[in-house]
């Protein structure tokens, strides 16, 4: 089985030792990802950028997405994403975990985990 990895450069990939996203099994499985920006709306945006280009950089999109799921340190921070999120999705939602828990920095207000189908086939 083939392994492919992509980077999105970053600075924390070869600090902690790991790839944006691994393309194995027939699938694209994309890191735990955060964004940049003041509020839970601005960072989640980032990071569904950021997972997109590895989607798009694996030979994937988000209507291949499987699998999705999200990490925020205060649930009542989700709701204002529904409408990001459901954008972003459309007609092909994943399943979807939504966990309460502690994050790298206090500053990040959401991470997005994803796992999707590789290539066309």
């Amino acid at each position: 089985m083939s392994i492919t990895r992509i980077s999105s450069g970053g600075d924390f990939e070869a600090k902690v030792g790991y790839c944006r996203a691994v393309v194995a099994g027939g699938f694209v499985h994309v890191a735990g990802t955060v964004g940049q920006g003041d509020t839970v709306t601005d960072q989640c945006r980032s990071a569904l950028e950021v997972i997109g280009a590895a989607l798009e950089k694996a030979g994937s999109g988000w209507d291949r997405v499987v699998r999705v799921t999200y990490m925020l340190p205060d649930r009542h921070e989700f709701e204002p994403c529904f409408p990001i999120l459901s954008a972003t999705f459309g007609a092909n939602p994943p399943a979807a975990t939504m966990i309460e828990c502690n994050l790298i920095d206090p500053k990040y207000r959401i991470e997005i985990e994803v796992t999707a189908l590789a290539g066309d086939g």
